[in-house]
Parts: C-alpha cells; sequence; structure tokens
C-alpha cells in the first residue's frame, strides 16, 4: 500500500488538472445530486466547509441552504489549538479569508458544536468506495468528528477523479457515510 503523502498528493493533482470549464460542470451535476437527496431535504442545520481552490464549490450550496431557511455552520482554525470552531452564518457575504485563505466565518458569540448539526458535509483530497477519506494532513476534521455523539451522516462532495477503490486508512480517520460525485451517489459500506 502506497503511503497517504503520495496518494494524497497524486489526488490533488488530478483534481487541480480538471480544466475550468469542465469543473464548472461537474459543479453543477454535484450541487443537483446533493440538494435532492432526503438527508439534505431532512435537515435544517447542517455544517460545510467552505470551498478553497479546486474543491467541490460549495458556494451555492451554502447559498440555496440559506435561502431555504436551514442554518448553516461552518468552521474557523484554531491554528494553536489545531481544531475547527463552529459558527454559524446567515449570509454568505459573512465570509472572509482566514487560515491559508480558505474562507471563514467570523469569530463571534454564539459558536455551535458538532453536535448540533444534523448532517456534515466535508473537503478531503480523495475518498475511496468503503468511505475512507484522506484528507490535507491536518487531521483537523478527524478530530472534530471524534467528537460527534449521536449518529450523523457524513457527505463528501467530490470529482469522480477523486474517489479510488481503495485508500490506506488508519483506525482513527473518519469515514464518510456518502460520496457525492459529478456521475453518481455511493452510499459507502465499510469494509469489515
Amino acid at each position: 500500500m502506497r503511503d497517504k503523502a503520495d496518494v494524497r498528493k497524486e489526488l490533488l493533482r488530478k483534481r487541480d488538472r480538471i480544466p475550468a470549464e469542465v469543473r464548472k460542470v461537474k459543479n453543477r451535476l454535484i450541487r443537483e445530486r446533493l440538494l435532492s437527496l432526503a438527508e439534505f431535504k431532512n435537515a435544517s442545520v447542517i455544517f460545510f466547509f467552505a470551498s478553497f481552490r479546486t474543491e467541490v464549490d460549495t458556494a451555492e450550496l451554502i447559498k440555496t441552504s440559506l435561502s431555504a431557511g436551514k442554518r448553516v455552520v461552518l468552521p474557523k482554525v484554531e491554528k494553536e489549538r489545531h481544531e475547527l470552531l463552529l459558527y454559524e452564518i446567515r449570509d454568505f457575504g459573512e465570509l472572509s479569508p482566514g487560515y491559508m485563505g480558505i474562507p471563514e466565518p467570523p469569530a463571534q458569540e454564539g459558536r455551535m458544536s458538532i453536535n448540533d448539526v444534523e448532517l456534515v458535509i466535508i473537503p478531503g483530497a480523495g475518498f475511496d468506495i468503503s468511505g475512507n477519506r484522506i484528507g490535507y494532513g491536518g487531521g483537523y476534521y478527524d478530530r472534530l468528528l471524534s467528537g460527534l455523539q449521536k449518529p450523523v451522516t457524513v457527505i463528501a462532495p467530490a470529482f469522480e477523479e477523486q474517489v479510488v477503490d481503495s485508500l490506506p486508512s488508519e483506525p482513527h480517520d473518519i469515514r464518510v457515510q456518502m460520496l457525492v460525485t459529478d456521475s453518481r451517489l455511493i452510499r459507502c459500506i465499510p469494509h469489515q
């Protein structure tokens, strides 16, 4: 099995190579597929990541959720403690570049807990069909989601180029239950 850093680099390279026009179409297909899910429709409090660089675009998903009256929670990186702090936003315009230039909500009153949300939508460099995820190497999302005290569906929107048959994984790695790509919905069944 190849090491995670090499796999991460290879998957990010593949994602970065998707031409802008093609990415635009793929983003629309992923957005339509995700918005049609019962898990999305039934959730009233949704945790999103704010997309950055060549990630699947979440801006329209966030705006659609806000205009549908859903509560939207986004992470802000707390670098010293190496954790994600969660804040609810009421308008997409509240986001501004934060850690590494990633759009973040302002630090404000009313911090949220991961246990306040009903649906989690997370990023990653790559995924396999069993729900294993390779992140960006910081472990932020694994730490955040390890604090879940109730069953919550975790969905990763991904370009088909980011999905492989299997990935190296470790016991502490958080799996996703669903992958929403530009060509399919994968309900992940972890290997036993």
